[in-house]
């Protein structure tokens, strides 16, 4: 058995955004899943997880299912393969809004849907919600998947990578939906990363993670202008700026 996350400990206080950065493999992923206990068969977790005055870790298996999608909801790193390919997207948010609210009328679950894809900014949502995924940019993709995991008002968002291969048009775009949301729904965030410049425009504080642990954790000021743990000044040393010298290598982590 392998331990791919061990001993690790945080908070996320109400309406606060948690970045969690560290390089690929730290951890970062399978921490957000253990959250939501979507971890894979056989997988083993152990500690207690709270929220809402509940251990997660304690709840049954259909206890969790009414919180995953209604209080605690997950934007997933490549919107083309988190959607269904055969389903068009209004359809897709519908079911979640079904899953939780299965005696609302169909007009109204037509207009919770269309309200979710109006606040996150897509173009003519009242047409393009009968289309498709491949129908739509990638960008595009990541608002509908925004759109899917606010639809029912969670109390924590976790996105996981959310600008991951968008350029960096979209990904200023992105993050600055994600700020309105957040500001308007009072959203609590565990905002996951490799990005450090994304992260210190994103978080109020930052986590970093190192082979599944938390090496440092501070406000987002403090770590990204007084990092103390050496791992976290790698990380912030490998980040290329104007004033690089690209006749060196950058710093290994």
């Amino acid at each position: 058995m392998r331990t791919a996350v061990d001993g690790i400990s945080f908070h996320i206080d109400e309406g606060e955004v948690l970045g969690l950065v560290g390089e690929s493999g730290s951890g970062k992923s399978v921490t957000s899943l253990a959250i939501l206990r979507l971890m894979a068969p056989g997988a083993q977790m152990s500690g207690s997880i709270h929220f809402a005055g509940h251990d997660l870790l304690k709840l049954s298996e259909t206890e969790m299912r009414a919180r995953r999608g209604r209080e605690i909801a997950m934007i997933f790193q490549e919107p083309m393969t988190a959607l269904n390919p055969s389903m068009n997207v209004g359809e897709q948010i519908a079911e979640a809004v079904r899953t939780h609210h299965p005696k609302l009328h169909r007009n109204e679950v037509r207009e919770r849907v269309l309200e979710s894809l109006e606040q996150v900014a897509l173009p003519d949502a009242a047409k393009r919600m009968r289309d498709y995924p491949h129908q739509f940019s990638g960008g595009q993709r990541q608002r509908i998947m925004i759109a899917m995991a606010v639809v029912n008002k969670p109390r924590l968002l976790i996105a996981d990578e959310p600008t991951t291969a968008l350029d960096v048009t979209v990904q200023a775009q992105i993050l600055r939906l994600l700020r309105d949301l957040r500001e308007r729904n009072g959203l609590s965030m565990l905002f996951i990363s490799h990005d450090l410049a994304v992260t210190a425009q994103t978080a109020d504080r930052v986590a970093v993670m190192q082979r599944g642990r938390i090496v440092e954790t501070g406000s987002t000021e403090q770590l990204f202008h007084h990092p103390q743990h050496a791992y976290t000044q790698a990380l912030l040393a490998a980040v290329p700026t104007m004033r690089t010298d690209r006749s060196r290598p950058l710093a290994q982590v």
